[in-house]
């Protein structure tokens, strides 16, 4: 799958200093438009996921969080509305969650489906070693590896 307009990389740490939450809302602002590919609607808003997951460290629900962004606002209105209601994760929080989800998928409980997923997309078994890296070549772009 190429690059998708309007869907910034996991890594991506804009929207409250936090890997992956300015990219959920993207999928849900591309989910509302009609326009988020089919590839990704299998694991939107699931709670094993990374937007559910995300949605528990902040202590908010997916669906709740998906209503406001529905409602309009910037990165900033929708972050500070999430924070206010949920986490409002301090430096060392945040550091935790972003290396977590940096390394997701690398020697822990989520290997056999990163595993599952990298053979389901036809990339050769040791092409990615984590989640965020196979989000990253399946949507065109090179693998960031250890950025932070």
């Amino acid at each position: 799958m190429p690059a998708i307009s309007g869907l910034r990389s996991p890594y991506d740490k804009t929207a409250g200093g936090l890997h992956h939450l300015g990219r959920m809302f993207d999928k849900i602002r591309l989910m509302s438009a009609g326009t988020l590919p089919e590839d990704l609607h299998r694991n939107y808003g699931l709670s094993i996921g990374l937007d559910g997951m995300m949605c528990g460290f902040l202590g908010v629900s997916f669906p709740d969080v998906e209503a406001r962004v529905r409602a309009g606002g910037s990165d900033e209105e929708l972050t500070e509305w999430v924070f206010a209601r949920g986490l409002r994760p301090n430096r060392t929080q945040t550091l935790i969650w972003n290396e977590f989800t940096r390394k997701a998928g690398w020697n822990d409980r989520l290997t056999p489906y990163l595993r599952k997923q990298i053979a389901e997309a036809g990339l050769p078994p040791t092409s990615a070693e984590t989640s965020l890296d196979l989000i990253e070549i399946t949507e065109g772009r090179p693998p960031l590896g250890n950025r932070t």
